[in-house]
C-alpha cells in the first residue's frame, strides 16, 4: 500500500522540481551560448560554476545546520531571483558575452554550494522516517525527468523566446520556492546550532566518522558516481561518434538510460525500499555493471539502447536505496553537513574519473573505458553487501 506523504513535502517537492526544470533549461541555454564563443569559453563557464560548488559545499552544509536549512534557503533562493533578473537585464543590454556568462556561472556556483546541502536535508525535515525512502525515490524520479526534459525544452525555448525570457522564467521558479518556504514549517529536526562556525565545520567530518557505516556508505557513493556519471555524459557520446551512430541515435541511448532510472525510482517511490539495504544496492549495481558491459560492445544502437535502459534501472534501484540509508543514518544535528559530504563524495571523484576515462577512451577505445567502468561497478556491488550489511535490520 503506498505511503501517504505530507502535503508540506509534496508542495516543496513540486516547487523545487519546477525550479530545477527552469535552472536546467537556463543552463542548457547558457551552455549553448558559451559554445558559440568556442571551447575555451564553454570550459570557462563550466569551471566558473563547478569549482565554487566543489570548494564551498562543506561550508554550505555547516551554515545550513548552524542557521537552519529553511532560513538559509530563503536567503539563497532570494539571491537567485535577483541573479536571474540581473542576468536577464544584462543579456538584453549586452548579449551573451563571455564574461557575462562566466559571471552568471560563478554566481550560480557559489549560491548552489550553500543551497544544495540544505535542499538535500529537507526530506528528513519534512517527512517521517518510515516514509523517507518513498519521498526520496519520488524526488529522484522527478529529478531524472527534469534532466531528461531540460535539454530539448531549452533548445526549443532558445529558438523561440530567447535567453532573457528564459532567465526571467527561472527567476519565477525560484520565487515559487520562496513562496512555499514562507508557508511550510519543518516539524522535525533540531534547532539551529550555537557552536562556533569553524568547530561546526570540522564537526561535520567527525559526525560522519562517528556514525557507524556512514563513512563507508559515502565512500561507496563516491566510487559509484566516479564510474556511473561519466557513462552517459562522456563515454556514450564518444562511443556514438566512434561507431558512427549520429547525434539522434546517441541521444536516444542517453534518454533510455534516464528513462530506466526514472522507472526504477518511481517503482521504489510506490512500493518502498527492500528490507535489507546492502543486498538491494548490490543487486542494482550488479545490474548496472552488466548493462555497462553490454554498452561496451557497441554493436548496434538498438542493443546499446536496451543496455542503457538496464544501466538506468540498476542505478535507479541502487540510488533509491543508498540515498535514504545515508540521510536516514545522519544525526539530526548534522543533516545538511552529511548532505554536503554526500555532494562532495559525488563531485570530487568525477573530476578525476572524467579525465582518466576520457584519456583512456582516446588512447585505446570508448569500449575499453566502459569495460573498466563495468569492472569497477562489479567491485562496488561486492563492497555494498559488506559495507552496508552492518546497519541492516535483522532478517526474518
Amino acid at each position: 500500500m503506498p505511503v501517504k506523504l505530507p502535503h508540506s513535502w509534496l508542495a516543496f517537492l513540486a516547487a523545487s522540481t519546477l525550479s530545477q526544470l527552469g535552472s536546467s533549461v537556463l543552463w542548457f541555454a547558457l551552455g549553448w551560448a558559451a559554445a558559440s564563443h568556442g571551447g575555451q569559453v564553454a570550459a570557462l563557464v563550466l569551471t566558473a560554476s563547478g569549482l565554487p560548488r566543489l570548494l564551498l559545499v562543506l561550508v554550505g552544509g555547516s551554515v545550513a545546520d548552524r542557521v537552519g536549512a529553511r532560513r538559509l534557503l530563503l536567503c539563497t533562493e532570494s539571491v537567485m531571483v535577483a541573479v536571474c533578473l540581473a542576468l536577464a537585464v544584462a543579456l538584453r543590454s549586452t548579449g551573451p558575452t563571455p564574461w557575462l556568462l562566466a559571471a552568471a556561472g560563478l554566481a550560480s556556483g557559489v549560491v548552489s554550494a550553500f543551497s544544495l546541502p540544505a535542499l538535500g536535508s529537507m526530506p528528513r525535515r519534512l517527512v517521517d522516517d518510515a516514509a523517507l525512502p518513498h519521498a526520496m525515490a519520488l524526488r529522484q524520479g522527478l529529478s531524472q525527468a527534469v534532466l531528461l526534459a531540460g535539454a530539448p525544452l531549452g533548445g526549443v525555448l532558445v529558438a523561440t523566446v530567447g535567453l532573457p525570457a528564459i532567465a526571467v522564467a527561472d527567476a519565477a521558479g525560484f520565487a515559487v520556492v520562496l513562496l512555499v518556504l514562507a508557508v511550510i514549517r519543518p516539524a522535525r529536526g533540531v534547532g539551529p546550532s550555537t557552536e562556533p562556525f569553524w568547530r561546526s565545520l570540522s564537526d561535520g567530518a567527525r559526525g560522519v566518522a562517528r556514525t557507524r557505516g556512514l563513512a563507508a556508505a559515502l565512500g561507496l557513493t563516491g566510487a559509484v558516481a566516479a564510474v556511473v556519471l561519466p557513462v552517459s555524459s562522456l563515454l556514450v557520446p564518444l562511443l556514438g561518434q566512434a561507431s558512427g551512430w549520429g547525434a539522434g541515435a546517441t541521444g536516444v541511448v542517453v534518454a533510455t538510460q534516464a528513462a530506466g532510472s526514472i522507472g526504477a525510482a518511481l517503482v521504489v517511490a510506490r512500493t518502498g525500499t527492500a528490507r535489507r539495504t546492502g543486498p538491494a544496492v548490490a543487486l542494482g549495481l550488479a545490474a548496472t555493471a552488466g548493462g555497462v558491459a553490454l554498452l561496451a560492445s557497441g554493436s548496434s544502437p538498438a542493443l546499446v539502447a536496451g543496455a542503457a535502459g538496464v544501466v538506468g534501472a540498476g542505478t535507479g534501484v541502487a540510488v533509491a536505496h543508498l540515498g535514504p540509508f545515508v540521510l536516514g543514518s545522519a544525526p539530526r544535528t548534522h543533516l545538511a553537513r552529511v548532505q554536503a559530504w554526500t555532494a562532495l563524495a559525488q563531485l570530487a571523484p568525477v573530476v578525476v574519473s572524467n579525465n582518466l576515462l576520457g584519456a583512456l577512451a582516446e588512447r585505446v577505445s570508448p569500449g575499453v573505458a566502459l569495460g573498466c567502468c563495468a569492472a569497477a561497478l562489479g567491485l562496488c556491488a561486492l563492497a555494498a553487501t559488506r559495507l552496508l550489511a552492518r546497519r541492516d535490520p535483522a532478517g526474518p
